[in-house]
Order: structure tokens, then sequence, then C-alpha cells
């Protein structure tokens, strides 16, 4: 039997009120709002949608009745009907065509519906009629294109989707989200340059929307990078409300029990970061901590490395459907000693629920390839040749050493049968030099020193991992622009993971990008024995592939400059049998090599989170240092960034330092640790 006092109770006591009203045409729409409101938080979203038919069926003639409809419309796709939605909002439309929120979405209805080109018309017919751009319609105007952007882009119409979001920042300048998702488009597409600033997309606006991971593909400027990092957070994620959920008095753990080590990522999957991941989460021992494994990617059915991940942690949560406060109170219930964030700024992260400060010590590990900028990431975890020591200044946690930042599965499947060069497009008669890496990492220099190393050795090809159609012929005109031939430029077809690795040792020497270098896609390569040539830059990402390559054994395969990645280039191309050589050698020691030493890899890890606990439990936990981070930013938005990572070390430092001093007379900036010690 329902009590008066039951939710239940009081919802069907809300509606019948509500509904006789309705019927009777003596309920207003604010009065409606507010009873489908009530009828929500109840727990009813069924009645509240009932509650808006009758109201509608009844009250046809009302002024206001579009916006009965698409509250209706809401309360639908909240349900998952996404037909009924559709119905409501051209129902809405009907009554009133200008209303520009339903047409954005009728347009998600479509989407969500699957109807992709139906979503894009949909926008796209709201942007022609506001042609007449005013105050009152830009901002519709803007959200429409930036839906186009975003969906087309979904679909890989990648040039569409750069289109759209062009004209959404024609109109709007300061959206950082647009610029942020047009840079990353034309990265994607190898359109040089990426910041392309205009009379109407002034550069600071465009650097101001950059996101941090295609600043790594940008510029090699650690500094930069930091002030970025800094002001992204501070600006886009923010600080929760209320006080941390781990609060500074609770106990450590007693000595004898097992430490709570929670990992939270989108990736736990068939990802690089799962495929990293997987054999150390099984590798943990068991007898000392606790995994916490939380999951917040995609919906999709578990795969190979995922189901493998499940089985090796203690505990699984899949925390996608909570909020970002509801997934921090979830694990500040788990009791979580030391969370790592395994996301850092990439797709799907959820950087807000270690905002919320759920752990008492927080990590930055494994799947972002720099600094976090933050005020709760306490430490990163690095290797010596990613971040010697003094570079630490360029990261606002304390870094910590393991011996190897890139973990690897050593039990991925790779298909048995291997194809030959014919099979994959190659000539069996030419030097194959290969870059698998993403084409969002190569720049306008790396693409003149690959096709330098071309124009001396008449006799190779470079193999590349497909953009597509459009920038596969992009970059084939950029060869003719350079004087290669555009024959000369190939490209692997996108495949599954297990023939993708048995296709890499057709090529006979991999070359690297510069400011991002290979990460999992080197140890893929080095793992299949093709040996990987890097120029080593100074930041996380333009780092990472020489530690790699270290941990490999072929340190002399690490360059310092351009000019010496061209000469130990074309000298392998000229001398392949000496190159073959250390092919067979990479093979043959590939099973003792650090890369490899998954166990010693996961017992140094314990080991720092050992460390990282005793500085917990004797009170020095680290604060990150964010001195001077807003000076930084603004200094590194003017410079040249481009063409940055060609300045020496003590060049670049002593550039900074000059514009510090310059500041500084201006407005007075107290000293910190990195270069403002003048």
């Amino acid at each position: 039997m329902l009590t008066p006092a039951s939710p239940l109770a009081s919802g069907i006591e809300i509606f019948n009120l509500a509904v006789h009203r309705a019927k009777r045409r003596n309920l207003p729409l604010v009065e409606l709002f507010d009873s489908a409101d009530k009828l929500r938080r109840a727990g009813q979203p069924a009645l509240a949608s009932e509650l808006y038919k009758t109201w509608i069926a009844f009250n046809g003639e009302h002024e206001l009745l579009h916006m009965a409809y698409f509250n209706y419309a809401v309360g639908l796709r909240e349900q998952g009907d996404i037909s009924g939605a559709a119905i409501a909002l051209r129902e809405c439309l009907r009554v009133k065509p200008d209303f520009a929120q339903a047409h954005i979405n009728l347009g998600r209805a479509f989407e969500d519906a699957g109807d992709i080109g139906a979503a894009v018309q949909q926008w796209r017919a709201l942007s022609e009629k506001l042609a007449e751009v005013n105050g009152e319609t830009v901002a519709h105007k803007v959200l429409a294109l930036h839906q186009i952007g975003r969906v087309l882009e979904g679909v890989e119409d990648l040039q569409g989707a750069e289109e759209a979001l062009k004209q959404a920042l024609e109109l709007r300048p300061d959206k950082t989200e647009a610029a942020q998702h047009w840079i990353s488009l034309r990265q994607r597409q190898c359109k040089w340059p990426a910041v392309a600033a205009a009379e109407r997309l002034p550069r600071r606006n465009l650097i101001d929307g950059m996101s941090s991971m295609s600043l790594a593909a940008y510029a090699d400027d650690p500094m930069f990078q930091l002030a970025k990092a800094y002001r992204y957070n501070k600006s886009v994620v923010g600080r929760p409300a209320g006080a941390p959920l781990a609060p500074r008095d609770r106990k450590p753990r007693a000595p004898n029990a097992r430490l709570r080590i929670g990992y939270v990522s989108s990736d736990l999957r068939e990802h690089a970061v799962g495929f990293a991941l997987v054999e150390v989460l099984e590798g943990h021992d068991k007898a000392r901590f606790e995994i916490f494994a939380y999951y917040c990617g995609e919906d999709r059915p578990a795969d190979e490395t995922q189901s493998r991940i499940k089985a090796a942690v203690d505990h699984w949560i899949d925390i996608k459907a909570m909020d970002d406060a509801q997934a921090a109170m979830r694990i500040a219930d788990d009791e979580i000693d030391i969370l790592v964030d395994l996301n850092g700024y990439t797709k799907h992260a959820r950087t807000r629920i270690f905002a919320y400060r759920p752990a008492p010590v927080i990590v930055n590990w494994c799947g972002y390839p720099g600094t976090m900028g933050s005020p709760y990431h306490h430490y990163m975890i690095a290797d010596p040749v990613i971040v010697p020591e003094e570079n630490k200044i360029f990261y606002s946690e304390k870094v910590l050493w393991i011996g190897c930042n890139q973990p690897l599965d050593r039990k991925r499947r790779i298909a048995e049968r291997r194809p030959t060069r014919e099979e994959a497009g190659l000539p069996n008669d030419a030097f194959v030099f290969a870059c698998l890496n993403g084409m969002q990492k190569i720049t306008a220099n790396t693409f003149a020193l690959w096709m330098s190393i071309l124009k001396t050795t008449p006799n190779s090809v470079l193999w590349l991992l497909t953009g597509g159609a459009d920038v596969n012929e992009r970059l084939r005109k950029a060869a003719a622009d350079h004087g290669v031939a555009p024959e000369r430029i190939l490209f692997a077809e996108k495949a599954p993971n297990p023939l993708h690795l048995a296709r890499i040792p057709l090529a006979d020497l991999f070359l690297d990008t510069l400011p991002y270098g290979a990460h999992s896609t080197a140890a893929d390569a080095l793992t299949m024995g093709l040996p990987v040539l890097t120029l080593r830059g100074r930041s996380f990402a333009a780092r990472f592939c020489a530690s790699v390559v270290t941990a490999a054994g072929l340190d002399d395969f690490i360059c310092a400059t351009p000019e010496e990645f061209f000469a130990r280039a074309t000298e392998f191309a000229r001398n392949p049998a000496g190159l073959a050589a250390r092919r067979k050698a990479l093979v043959e020691n590939r099973d003792r090599s650090a890369l490899r030493d998954i166990e010693g890899t996961v017992r140094r890890l314990e080991s720092v989170f050992d460390e990282m606990h005793g500085d917990f439990v004797e009170g020095r936990t680290p604060t990150p240092d964010l001195t001077n981070l807003d000076v930084y930013y603004e200094i590194g938005c003017k410079l040249d960034l481009e063409s940055i990572e060609t300045l020496g070390e003590d060049a670049y430092r002593a550039l900074y330092r000059d514009k510090l001093k310059e500041w500084s007379e201006h407005m007075p900036i107290p000293q910190d640790r990195r270069l403002a010690d003048f």
C-alpha cells in the first residue's frame, strides 16, 4: 500500500491534480513545467511526459504551445523514445518554424537514430535560415555549425567538418572548443600551417583554443605546454564546490594492509592504453596491492583485452553513467590510497573527477604525454630519458622514474601469416622507409626532412599509414613540390591489429616524427624487429620514442639534430646489409631488453607506489608547483612556436629567461624554480 509520504504516491497526486487542471485549460505553462519537473525528480518521467501530452491535447491554441512541445520532446529523449522526441520536435517547428533550439535538438534526434545525413541537413538548414547574423541569432548559428563539425568529424568527413567549424570560428573567434577541433582537423589532414590565422581568425584566439594534445604535435615547447595545461585546467575543468572527498587527516593504511590502487581510464580495452596496461595489471602483487579499475569509456562489447583486464583486477567499476561527483564519491567510498589518471587531457577524459580529490594521492601516468598543470595531480611517472633531471622544471607534478615508461602486452595476437611486400603494395627491390604514426603527427618540417632523405636515396619509398584519399593525395602533391615523385609515397590501409603487426616487418627502417614522436607505435615496430630512427626533442612527446628505442637497446638510433637524422637515414639506405645485421640482433635480443621486462616494470611501479604512500604517511605529499604559469602562458603565446624546435637547449631556455626579464621590468614577478631565477 502506498503511504501518503512515499515519492510514488506524491507523484501520482501531483499528476492527477495537474492533469485535471490541464484538461480544463487552467494550468499555466509555468506550472506545467514545474509539475513536470517535480514528477521527474520523484522518479516518474513517464508521468511527466503523459502530463505534457495531455496539456498539448487540450491547450492547442496557446501562444506558447511550441515550448510545451519542446519540453515534451526533451522528456521523451531522456526516456530513450527518440522517435517520439522527433515527432514532438517536428510539431514544435510546425507551430514555430524559427525556433532554433528545436532545429538543433531535431538534428540530435536524427543523430541518435543513426541518420547522420538527416542530422547534418537539419543543422545546415538552420544555418542557412540564420543568414542575417545578429545578436539574437549568432549563438544558434554557431551551435548548428559546431554540431555539423562534430558529427562530420565522427564519420571521418574531415574536410566538411573543417569547413563548418571555420564558419563557426569566423562568427565567434573566441569559441575555444571550435578552435580546438578545427586545428586538430587541420593537423589530421596535414594542412600546413595548422594554425592558419586570418582577418576574422586572430592567431591568439587559435592558440588559446588549441588543445594540449594538438600543441604537443605542433611545438616542442615544454614550458608552454605546461602553461597551456594549467590554463585549460583552470578555465575548463575548474574548481568543484565543497571540501575534498579524501580529507587531509585520513589515516594511512596499516603497515601490513594492502594498498588500494585505483586506475581511471576510458581506454581499458583494445586501445594503446589497454594494450600497454593489461600485463601490468596482471602482474601486480595481489598480496600487497588491491587493484580497482574505474572504466569511463564507450559502451561497447568487451573485447579480449578488456576481458583480461577485468580478470586481472580485484574490482571493475563502470562509472560512465555516473556524473563526476558521483564517480568521485564512489572512489572516495572505496578508500583508494593512490588514484592513477590514465587519461590526462585525452578523449573521454573525466578530469573533474580528480578535482574532487577523491584520494589522498593522485598520479598522472601512461595515457597522456605531458604534465597536467593541475593543483591536484601530485605525481607524474616517467623515466630518465623522457624527463631527465634538468627537465623536471617543465612539470607541475613531482616526477618519479620507472625503467621504461612504455609497458606493453607480450601476449598480443599477431597474425600467423605474414603478408608479402607485393600484397602490401610495396616494391620488392626498393628500400622502404616507414612511418606508421597518425597523420596528425606529421608536420611541414618533418615532411621536408623526409623528402630530403628520399631525394638523396633514389631507390627508396616512404610508407605511411593512410589518412584517407584526400590526405594521401595532399601528401603526394607535397612530395612533388619537394621534387620527389608522388608515386614514391605509399600508404598502408587500416587493418585489424593482428594483421597490422604482421605487416610491420615489411619495411626496412621506421622514421619517427617530431615534435610528437611514436609511442606505442614505436614499441610495436621494435617488437616486430623494425628499427626506429628518432630525433630526440625536449618535451615529453618529443622524447618518448627515444625512451622506447633506448629500452630496446638501440641507443645509436637516437639523433640529436635533423642533420644527424638525415645522415643516419641515408647511411642505412646505402648500406642495407649493415642495417639487416642490426635487425637480426634486435630480434635475437628482443626478450632480454628492458622494453619487454614487464615483471621489472611492475616491481618498479610498485616501489614508486610505496614511495608515494610513504610520503603521505610522513606528511610529504608534494604540492603541485603552479608558480607564474599565467606569465609563462602569455610569453609562449607570442613565440614562433613552429620553429622553436630548431633552437638548441641553451638558446631555448635563454629565450624564456629574456622574456621573463622584460616582463619583470614592467611588472615584477616572483622567483620560481624554473627559469625566473634572475
